[in-house]
């Protein structure tokens, strides 16, 4: 049986983004790197960014730790994200 991968959530605004990150929903964050589209799957809620990870055939070593500023309080949040690129990245929504 195949994990179901939680679902993301995108946003026009990147506050909105990090809102609904800080409340410990799933945000993508579509970016380019060096040329490649890529995108950062962002939250504070940790055991679900890993059931996406599951899901998705991601390591969990590769899932990243960086505390982030919640933009509602300027205060630093424990945080996690999956950088995602290549097979690993969501097809575009039609905002994309």
């Amino acid at each position: 049986m195949t994990d179901v991968a939680p679902t993301f959530k995108e946003f026009t605004k990147l506050r909105d983004g990090m809102m609904h990150a800080m409340d410990g929903g799933l945000w993508l964050h579509r970016h380019l790197w060096q040329g490649r589209q890529m995108a950062h799957l962002v939250s504070t809620n940790r055991e679900l960014l890993l059931a996406y990870g599951r899901a998705v055939g991601l390591p969990e070593h590769r899932l990243q730790f960086k505390p982030l500023k919640d933009p509602r309080t300027g205060i630093r949040r424990d945080a996690w994200h999956w950088d995602l690129g290549g097979p690993v990245l969501p097809p575009p929504t039609r905002r994309y």
